[in-house]
Protein backbone atom coordinates (compact mmCIF):
# COMPACT_ATOMS: atom_id res chain seq x y z
CA UNK A 1 0.00 0.00 0.00
CA UNK A 2 1.27 3.45 -0.91
CA UNK A 3 1.47 6.10 1.77
CA UNK A 4 -0.81 9.13 1.95
CA UNK A 5 0.31 12.72 1.55
CA UNK A 6 -1.31 14.92 4.22
CA UNK A 7 -1.04 18.68 3.71
CA UNK A 8 -1.47 20.94 6.73
CA UNK A 9 -2.02 24.48 5.58
CA UNK A 10 -3.52 27.80 6.62
CA UNK A 11 -2.58 31.44 7.14
CA UNK A 12 0.70 32.34 8.78
CA UNK A 13 0.21 32.49 12.54
CA UNK A 14 -2.41 29.74 12.78
CA UNK A 15 0.13 27.48 14.49
CA UNK A 16 0.96 25.08 11.65
CA UNK A 17 4.50 24.45 12.91
CA UNK A 18 3.44 23.87 16.52
CA UNK A 19 0.61 21.54 15.49
CA UNK A 20 2.94 19.57 13.19
CA UNK A 21 5.51 19.10 15.96
CA UNK A 22 2.85 17.78 18.33
CA UNK A 23 1.33 15.49 15.68
CA UNK A 24 4.77 14.00 14.97
CA UNK A 25 5.44 13.50 18.70
CA UNK A 26 2.16 11.63 19.18
CA UNK A 27 1.99 9.71 15.90
CA UNK A 28 5.20 7.86 15.06
CA UNK A 29 3.75 6.47 11.80
CA UNK A 30 3.87 9.76 9.91
CA UNK A 31 6.92 11.50 8.51
CA UNK A 32 7.45 15.24 8.09
CA UNK A 33 8.50 16.53 4.70
CA UNK A 34 11.11 19.25 5.20
CA UNK A 35 10.66 22.26 2.93
CA UNK A 36 13.34 24.41 1.32
CA UNK A 37 13.62 28.20 1.60
CA UNK A 38 15.81 30.97 0.27
CA UNK A 39 15.40 33.07 3.42
CA UNK A 40 18.18 33.23 5.98
CA UNK A 41 18.18 30.84 8.92
CA UNK A 42 16.72 32.29 12.16
CA UNK A 43 17.77 31.75 15.77
CA UNK A 44 16.48 28.42 17.07
CA UNK A 45 16.11 26.88 13.59
CA UNK A 46 18.05 23.85 12.39
CA UNK A 47 19.24 23.08 8.85
CA UNK A 48 17.49 19.96 7.54
CA UNK A 49 14.87 20.02 10.31
CA UNK A 50 13.21 23.44 10.13
CA UNK A 51 14.06 23.96 6.45
CA UNK A 52 16.72 23.25 3.88
CA UNK A 53 18.32 26.68 3.42
CA UNK A 54 19.43 27.41 -0.15
CA UNK A 55 20.32 30.51 -2.13
CA UNK A 56 17.68 32.20 -4.27
CA UNK A 57 19.64 31.14 -7.38
CA UNK A 58 19.70 27.49 -6.28
CA UNK A 59 15.96 27.60 -5.51
CA UNK A 60 15.17 29.02 -8.97
CA UNK A 61 17.33 26.26 -10.54
CA UNK A 62 15.29 23.65 -8.61
CA UNK A 63 12.05 25.16 -9.97
CA UNK A 64 13.42 25.25 -13.53
CA UNK A 65 14.53 21.61 -13.26
CA UNK A 66 11.06 20.46 -12.13
CA UNK A 67 12.34 19.42 -8.70
CA UNK A 68 9.65 21.21 -6.67
CA UNK A 69 6.27 19.75 -5.73
CA UNK A 70 5.14 23.27 -4.85
CA UNK A 71 6.59 26.67 -4.09
CA UNK A 72 5.56 30.19 -3.16
CA UNK A 73 7.23 33.59 -2.83
CA UNK A 74 6.55 35.74 0.21
CA UNK A 75 8.32 38.98 1.20
CA UNK A 76 10.89 38.27 -1.53
CA UNK A 77 11.80 34.80 -0.22
CA UNK A 78 11.08 31.44 -1.86
CA UNK A 79 9.53 28.55 0.08
CA UNK A 80 8.80 25.12 -1.36
CA UNK A 81 8.82 21.33 -1.19
CA UNK A 82 11.37 19.20 -3.05
CA UNK A 83 9.53 16.34 -4.83
CA UNK A 84 12.08 13.55 -4.50
CA UNK A 85 11.91 12.89 -0.75
CA UNK A 86 8.09 13.09 -0.63
CA UNK A 87 7.58 10.66 -3.52
CA UNK A 88 10.17 8.25 -2.12
CA UNK A 89 8.43 8.04 1.27
CA UNK A 90 4.96 7.61 -0.25
CA UNK A 91 6.13 4.90 -2.66
CA UNK A 92 7.65 3.04 0.30
CA UNK A 93 4.22 3.02 2.03
CA UNK A 94 4.85 5.80 4.54
CA UNK A 95 2.39 8.59 5.29
CA UNK A 96 3.88 12.06 4.87
CA UNK A 97 2.89 15.34 6.53
CA UNK A 98 3.58 18.52 4.62
CA UNK A 99 3.28 21.91 6.36
CA UNK A 100 2.89 24.65 3.75
CA UNK A 101 1.19 27.93 2.88
CA UNK A 102 -2.13 27.88 0.95
CA UNK A 103 -0.44 29.06 -2.28
CA UNK A 104 1.65 25.90 -2.24
CA UNK A 105 -1.29 23.70 -1.23
CA UNK A 106 -3.14 24.79 -4.38
CA UNK A 107 -0.18 23.56 -6.47
CA UNK A 108 -0.07 20.24 -4.60
CA UNK A 109 -3.80 19.77 -5.25
CA UNK A 110 -3.13 20.01 -9.01
CA UNK A 111 -0.02 17.80 -9.09
CA UNK A 112 -1.12 15.32 -6.42
CA UNK A 113 -4.96 15.27 -6.37
CA UNK A 114 -5.09 12.27 -4.02
CA UNK A 115 -3.44 14.32 -1.23
CA UNK A 116 -5.52 14.92 1.90
CA UNK A 117 -5.64 18.66 2.58
CA UNK A 118 -6.22 19.96 6.12
CA UNK A 119 -6.87 23.70 6.58
CA UNK A 120 -5.98 25.20 9.95
CA UNK A 121 -8.22 28.11 10.96
CA UNK A 122 -7.45 30.76 13.60
CA UNK A 123 -10.12 31.34 16.27
CA UNK A 124 -10.37 35.00 15.14
CA UNK A 125 -8.49 37.58 13.07
CA UNK A 126 -7.66 39.48 16.28
CA UNK A 127 -6.06 36.34 17.73
CA UNK A 128 -4.20 35.75 14.45
CA UNK A 129 -2.72 39.28 14.60
CA UNK A 130 -1.74 38.81 18.27
CA UNK A 131 0.04 35.54 17.45
CA UNK A 132 1.99 37.17 14.59
CA UNK A 133 2.99 40.13 16.78
CA UNK A 134 3.95 37.92 19.76
CA UNK A 135 6.33 35.86 17.60
CA UNK A 136 8.45 39.00 17.28
CA UNK A 137 9.99 37.81 14.02
CA UNK A 138 8.57 40.34 11.57
CA UNK A 139 8.10 44.09 11.20
CA UNK A 140 4.61 45.60 11.45
CA UNK A 141 4.62 46.06 7.65
CA UNK A 142 5.35 42.35 7.18
CA UNK A 143 2.58 41.48 9.67
CA UNK A 144 0.14 43.69 7.73
CA UNK A 145 1.11 41.80 4.56
CA UNK A 146 0.54 38.48 6.36
CA UNK A 147 -2.93 39.58 7.52
CA UNK A 148 -3.83 40.83 4.05
CA UNK A 149 -2.73 37.48 2.60
CA UNK A 150 -4.73 35.66 5.31
CA UNK A 151 -8.01 37.08 3.96
CA UNK A 152 -7.36 35.52 0.54
CA UNK A 153 -6.12 32.30 2.17
CA UNK A 154 -9.28 31.93 4.27
CA UNK A 155 -11.33 32.01 1.06
CA UNK A 156 -9.48 28.85 -0.03
CA UNK A 157 -10.58 26.82 3.03
CA UNK A 158 -13.57 25.20 1.33
CA UNK A 159 -11.24 23.64 -1.27
CA UNK A 160 -9.69 21.47 1.46
CA UNK A 161 -10.83 18.03 2.62
CA UNK A 162 -11.34 19.29 6.16
CA UNK A 163 -10.98 22.45 8.28
CA UNK A 164 -9.84 22.45 11.91
CA UNK A 165 -9.86 25.47 14.26
CA UNK A 166 -6.69 25.93 16.31
CA UNK A 167 -8.27 27.45 19.41
CA UNK A 168 -7.03 24.90 21.94
CA UNK A 169 -3.74 23.26 20.89
CA UNK A 170 -4.46 19.87 22.46
CA UNK A 171 -7.94 19.62 20.89
CA UNK A 172 -6.57 20.77 17.53
CA UNK A 173 -3.74 18.21 17.53
CA UNK A 174 -6.15 15.44 18.54
CA UNK A 175 -8.47 16.40 15.66
CA UNK A 176 -5.60 16.35 13.14
CA UNK A 177 -4.38 12.94 14.39
CA UNK A 178 -7.94 11.54 14.31
CA UNK A 179 -8.32 12.70 10.70
CA UNK A 180 -4.96 11.19 9.69
CA UNK A 181 -5.76 7.87 11.41
CA UNK A 182 -9.23 7.69 9.85
CA UNK A 183 -7.89 8.26 6.33
CA UNK A 184 -5.04 5.78 6.87
CA UNK A 185 -7.44 3.10 8.14
CA UNK A 186 -9.84 3.71 5.24
CA UNK A 187 -6.98 3.34 2.75
CA UNK A 188 -5.83 0.15 4.49
CA UNK A 189 -9.36 -1.28 4.39
CA UNK A 190 -9.71 -0.57 0.67
CA UNK A 191 -6.32 -2.16 0.04
CA UNK A 192 -7.34 -5.25 2.07
CA UNK A 193 -10.59 -5.57 0.13
CA UNK A 194 -8.80 -5.29 -3.22
CA UNK A 195 -6.36 -8.03 -2.21
CA UNK A 196 -9.00 -10.36 -0.75
CA UNK A 197 -9.37 -13.75 -2.44
CA UNK A 198 -12.98 -14.49 -3.51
Amino acid sequence: MKGILFVLSGPSGTGKGTVCKEVLKRNKNIFLSVSATSRPIRDGETEGETYYYVSKEKFIDMIDNGEMLEYAVFNGNYYGTPKHAVYKLIESGRDVLLEIEPQGAAQVRKLFPEAELIFLLPPSMIELKQRLVSRGRESMDEIKNRLKAARWELLQADKYNTQIINDDLDDCVRSVIDYINTKHNQRQKIDDLLNEEI
